[in-house]
């Protein structure tokens, strides 16, 4: 199936620093686009991979699970760290729980998290269900464009596949598990007003991390995809200045070699 357009994975060629962008459950790269844009103005290389069954028909998402999601950014991070002395994780909902595995699992490979309304677990009593009743309804109401903005639209689904909620909400837990280990430094944005993932997520995580380098930032005026929302440049530049303190030596003065 053709990509929806703006759903396009996006990469940029820059300095030794990098960063991996990872976006949401039934989204898209699109969501971090302008984010990337403006870390690869500052020259940064960027990846921004399309995670598998994304980005096209939900359809074609019924058939993946957590494991094809994970595989696809830790190929992007291997890739990455290919060509950068540094790498950065972000990701934005459950983008935040594959940067946290990818941190876990990575080591010192990852320099630090930028996470954006992490998600860390399916709530409702529905969720329980998900077993069976994937099984005989194939789909639910999506989750997409919980944008407080007007004017601003985000390019996901609006079907949310049964099958692969069902595997969401066991990566959920896997991740859940694995946090201890993680122990990178944190930068964890999430806004109070956000209709897919409660705060209880994000309380959760900084409860479990084991990073001591952490920062919380709350987005007042955005809802769930707040890198598309009217706190998005606060976390462009919270993220640029997390950047700057931790790789100070490889960003200063480092241009970009080439456009993306």
């Amino acid at each position: 199936m053709p990509v929806l357009p703006g759903a396009e994975p996006y990469r940029h060629e820059g300095g030794e620093v990098g960063v991996l962008l990872c976006h949401g459950f039934t989204g898209s790269p699109q969501s971090m686009r302008p984010w990337a844009e403006y870390l690869a103005e500052r020259g940064l290389s960027v990846s921004v991979p399309l995670l598998p069954g994304h980005g096209t028909r939900w359809q074609d998402m019924r058939i993946t699970t957590w494991h094809d999601w994970y595989a696809e950014v830790d190929r992007a991070l291997r890739e990455l760290r290919e060509r950068c002395s540094t790498v950065f994780v972000f990701g934005l909902s459950m983008g935040g729980a594959l940067a946290l595995r990818l941190a876990a699992r990575h080591g010192d490979s990852v320099r630090g998290l930028v996470l954006v309304n992490p998600g860390n677990k399916v709530h409702g009593v529905a969720a329980h269900a998900l077993p069976v009743v994937r099984h005989l309804v194939p789909t639910t109401k999506g989750v997409a464009n919980d944008i407080a903005k007007e004017g601003v639209t985000e390019v996901g689904y609006d079907r949310v596949p049964l099958h692969a909620a069902h595997s969401l909400r066991r990566f959920f837990r896997t991740v859940d598990g694995e946090l201890p280990q993680v122990t990178q430094p944190l930068v964890l944005l999430h806004s109070p007003q956000d209709h897919v993932v409660p705060p209880a997520d994000s309380a959760r995580i900084l409860s479990r991390v084991s990073s001591t380098d952490v920062r919380e930032v709350l987005l007042e005026q955005s809802y769930h995809v707040a890198t598309l929302d009217h706190d998005a440049e606060r976390i462009f530049d919270e993220s640029w200045a997390f950047v700057e303190r931790l790789a100070p030596e490889r960003v200063g003065g480092k241009g970009s070699r080439s456009g993306g």
